[in-house]
């Protein structure tokens, strides 16, 4: 991508109290269970009573986020509304599957199905604030959000002013169940704050909503700059480390999508080799690994970029962090096939 685009508002709701007060002294919730469940807030400041007992936790969580970005951004109607998601509703979906075989197919309640689709939540969205710009939902599994954000980078240097882009996914206990029939989730109990030093095949699980305001051009208000983004799909032996060496030769800090499964560690490694003297923060001990965890990662990344600070309480097991941080270098994939380098710059 040529040119850059800015963060202008963003919102995150994740297994960390993230979506109110200040992420630099909110304490660091972990697990052992295996599994990291959001921290839901209050929806009734964003959402009426009546709507939200129709509604499931992803909807809940999404179009919260969704509103809460927008209204920290200062923007009334979104533009263009860009979302991606690996899974959409699993509630939803799962209720739907299950009264087609109590029911035997007949007297299906619509609505479970309705809500199961993919793009329920950017309709949502749409419907709450009158929003009748262009409306697009990508489902790529690993990359799911980064599609998203492409698009929206490309609308922006076309000409749009701003525009609402996000990622959101739930995890339930049956599709923890299933994953971890497949060698997912690492089979030991593993406390999540120990994550990186239980090295063995499978991590722990996720989940979480995260919505950014892009906008065209910076702002006092803007958190940072994205100025470089590449995908690589299916890396040959190699060609990660290429193509890493020619995405940027040189950031003050690399934040990685590190998760503590030796099956995929190898591209670390070959992080570790490209930029050996660079400081690395990985993340996925706080939201733990889903379809689109690279929005969460790409939401702490611009936090610590404007505040040029990291949440020790979050990094306590890392001392080895610079003074100043002018530039970022987000790297990560999904299970060794989606792989995403972002490079984020202070504005």
């Amino acid at each position: 991508m040529k040119g850059k685009c800015y963060i202008q508002g963003m919102a995150a709701i994740s297994p960390q109290p993230t979506f109110e007060g200040d992420i630099f002294s909110a304490p660091l919730v972990h697990t052992d269970s295996n599994l990291l469940a959001c921290i839901e807030p209050d929806y009734k400041p964003f959402v009426p009573g009546n709507s939200l007992r129709r509604m499931t936790r992803v909807l809940k969580m999404g179009l919260t986020t969704a509103l809460k970005c927008l209204q920290e951004s200062g923007v009334a109607t979104p533009g263009p509304i860009i979302t991606g998601t690996g899974k959409g509703s699993l509630q939803d979906t799962e209720r739907f599957i299950k009264e087609i075989e109590d029911y035997k197919e007949t007297a299906l309640n619509p609505t479970p199905f309705i809500q199961s689709t993919y793009n329920s939540v950017n309709g949502l969205i749409a419907l709450q604030q009158k929003c009748t710009a262009y409306n697009n939902t990508f489902v790529h599994r690993g990359f799911s959000f980064e599609n998203a954000l492409l698009d929206s980078m490309m609308l922006i240097q076309e000409g749009e002013p701003h525009t609402l882009t996000g990622a959101f996914e739930e995890i339930t206990a049956e599709h923890f169940y299933i994953k971890s029939r497949i060698g997912y989730w690492k089979s030991e109990s593993t406390d999540s704050r120990e994550l990186y030093k239980h090295l063995s095949p499978g991590t722990i699980a996720g989940e979480g909503a995260v919505f950014f305001t892009l906008a065209g051009t910076p702002t006092q208000q803007s958190y940072a700059a994205i100025s470089g983004f590449k995908m690589l799909y299916k890396p040959v032996p190699g060609k990660l480390t290429a193509t890493l060496k020619n995405f940027t030769t040189h950031a003050d800090l690399i934040v990685t999508g590190r998760n503590g499964d030796s099956n995929f560690e190898h591209y670390y490694q070959e992080l570790d080799n490209c930029f050996p003297d660079t400081p690395q923060l990985p993340f996925k001990h706080l939201c733990g690994e889903y379809d689109t965890a690279g929005a969460f990662g790409l939401w702490l990344s611009a936090h610590i970029l404007k505040a040029q600070q990291v949440p020790q309480q979050w990094f306590s097991m890392f001392n080895q962090l610079p003074e100043h941080i002018n530039s970022i270098l987000f790297y990560n994939h999904f299970y060794g096939e989606q792989h995403v380098m972002i490079l984020l710059e202070r504005v």
